[in-house]
Formats: C-alpha cells, structure tokens, sequence
C-alpha cells in the first residue's frame, strides 16, 4: 500500500495568503478575527475574519489568467497555484485528481447584482469544481465533498485513501468558504455567532466567529526531499452519531467512535498522541462534546488546541486550513496557543494550550465535527525528509 505525503501547502485567509506567511502570523498570536460592520453581510455588526478584498485582486492579477472569476474561484485559483508551485507535482497529469471540500461554494452568487455577472449554474458545486481543474489542465472528473463542517477532513481522508490504493499518485485537496449575508444569517439564526472573539472552550465562550478562507493540501505516494522532516497523513475515520440536525451528541458518542477506529486501524494509543487540533468552535455543545470525547478516549491529557481563534469557523475550508497548520507545527514542534482561552469552561478536564512552547509532534489527531452528528478523526504522522 504506497503511503501519502504532502508535499505542498498553501492558505488564502485574513492571515496572508501563503501557508509560511499564515502560519508566521498565528505563531505570533496574531488574530484575523474582528468586529465587522457590514450591512451587505448583515445589518448588525458581528465578530469574524474577512479576506482582505483589495490584496485579493492584486494578488490574483499577478496570475494573468483569461475570463471572468468569482471572489470565491480567484482564492481557489491563487491557493491552488501556490500549492502545486510548492509540491513541484504537474497538475495536469492523468495521475494527478482534485478533491475540493466546501459548504457553500460560490453562494454569494444569490445576490442579484453579484449574480447577474455570470451565466446560470455557476453557483453549482461540480461547476466551480469542473472549472478550476480545467484551468489546470486536468482531464480528470473532480470531486467534491460537502458534508457540513467535516468537508474538509474528509476530503483529505478521502484522497488519502484513493493515493494508498494506488489509483492516483498526487491529489490536490482544496478547501473553500466564503463570508456572505446567506451563511451569517443563518448563524444569527441558530443565537450561534458572538458579539466578540470566539473563545474555545473558555468559561466564558458566547459563541462562533465566522470567517472565509481557502487552503489547499497536495499529497503524493512520493515524498518531497525536504531538508525539514515530512509527514504523512496515515488515514481517518468518519461517523455519525444522527444524534440532531444541527447538535452534536451530548455523549460525544460519533466523535468517539471516529478516534476508536482510527486508533485501532492504525495501532495507535492515545498515549501515542502529541498533539490534537480540535474543532472547537466556542459553543456550548461543541466544546463539552469533544472534551467529553477525548476524556473517553484517554486524550484528556494530550495537549490541544482550536485554530478558530485566529480565523473564526471558515466551514468547509476549516479542515483543510487546520491541517495545513497543524503540518507546520509539526515541522516546527511548536505548540501554539488556543488563542481566547483562559478559564476552564468545559466539563471534563482537557489540556487546552495556554502558550506558544516548544515539543516534539511526531503523531498529530485532527478532529472535525458537524450539522446532521457527523464526525471524522484523521492521523498525521512525521517522517524523516
């Protein structure tokens, strides 16, 4: 069974628009989530991350590319050309298949004066997803994976799996969401978003922070000579727990079953663990169901974290843009703060990162966890370069 290395990396976000650059900034602490007032996005001003738009079209005109692009498909297009740059892979080779992770997609195309620039059935998922590959030169049916907030996670595992199996030797994971009137009033209907920084797992969390952003993942059956150690996604689990259409189980039961059976396929322990990059999205039932989970599972005491302090809750890009980071901290055996924690505020004793330190991470767990109880747990393994 060939392995799956990842080769190349790359963030689009608040934070920069390179994985070195997004990564130097939340080393620093350096958060992308502010108060927005923005009556296109909603007529009350809310905490998130917003993309800034005027670097966006500077960066995105440096790649003289022909035809008219949504503000979603140009992060795709400038996160994805940086990657495959990095990973060194050609992008057009029938050995080469891209995966995107989304929830939305192109969804501010529901605006009319947005809307009326492109022609119909470019809001679908398969078209921006066909379009970007053909930019690329890729022949390959793309796929897309869109469930709820584990998109991302489970796009990797997916193209993971597919690179272990053989039948493609590099897969480009990329992983996008937008900030719209349509995804923050959704929130604001469900009471989820914060007035101010959300805070994972403190005492005093009062919510989500939203936030936008695209990160693409390249991985290969051949491992980059790199002067740095390499890693490896080994593989993951999902589940569902079916236990809500938008709450997690109170059990923590999905989440459990995930990190069960990716610790038994891959004979692991939890004392194997170096390191978890949570989902932890400042709720109430999101923060006590993962710590209930991983004080099931005998996590508890590994250190953890939840990266949407510094870029709020980007949906379908979360998993991706998580990844990407916790492959940097692994190259780097950094721990970075969960930034907005101070006072416990969950049930179950969790080991939640109160600053920056220097450990070794040879074994990372990535969790994610979504709307309809669905779940997903995936290894990350360092390796020599």
């Amino acid at each position: 069974m060939s392995a799956a290395f990842v080769i190349g990396e790359n963030i689009v976000s608040p934070l920069g628009f390179t994985a070195a650059e997004n990564f130097r900034n939340v080393s620093e602490n350096i958060t992308g989530v502010k108060t927005i007032h923005d009556p296109a996005l909603s007529p009350l001003p809310f905490s998130g991350a917003q993309i800034d738009g005027g670097r966006l079209e500077k960066e995105f005109g440096n790649l003289h590319l022909d035809g008219k692009f949504t503000r979603l498909e140009k992060m795709m297009l400038l996160s994805i050309t940086d990657a495959v740059k990095d990973s060194g892979i050609d992008p057009s080779s029938a050995e080469t298949l891209f995966v995107f992770s989304t929830t939305k997609g192109n969804v501010d195309l529901l605006d009319k004066k947005i809307g009326k620039e492109f022609e119909p059935g470019r809001i679908q998922l398969w078209n921006t997803a066909q379009l970007v590959t053909g930019i690329f030169g890729n022949k390959n049916k793309p796929v897309v994976i869109s469930n709820a907030c584990i998109s991302g996670v489970m796009a990797i595992i997916y193209a993971t799996e597919l690179i272990q199996q053989g039948k493609y030797k590099n897969a480009v994971v990329c992983g996008m969401d937008l900030l719209t009137e349509f995804v923050v009033s959704g929130f604001q209907s469900f009471l989820a978003i914060s007035a101010e920084p959300c805070k994972p797992f403190d005492k005093s969390r009062t919510g989500i922070s939203l936030g936008e952003a695209c990160a693409t993942i390249v991985l290969s059956s051949t491992k980059k000579i790199n002067p740095e150690a390499a890693v490896e996604i080994i593989g993951g689990v999902t589940s569902n727990d079916a236990n809500h259409i938008s709450g997690p189980s109170r059990t923590g039961e999905g989440l459990v079953k995930a990190i069960e059976h990716v610790f038994e396929k891959h004979h692991v322990s939890s004392a194997d663990v170096d390191f978890i990059s949570a989902h932890g999205t400042a709720t109430p039932f999101n923060d006590e169901m993962e710590a209930i989970a991983f004080s099931r599972t005998g996590l508890n005491k590994i250190p953890v974290n939840s990266f949407k302090g510094y870029y709020g809750h980007t949906l379908g890009a979360a998993g991706v843009l998580e990844t990407v980071l916790t492959v940097s901290a692994m190259k780097k055996n950094l721990l970075i703060k969960s930034l907005g924690y101070s006072d416990h505020g969950v049930s179950k004793p969790v080991n939640v990162i109160r600053e920056n330190s220097n450990s070794k991470i040879d074994l990372a767990l990535k969790v994610a966890s979504g709307f309809g109880g669905c779940n997903a747990a995936m290894l990350l393994k360092k390796v020599s370069g």
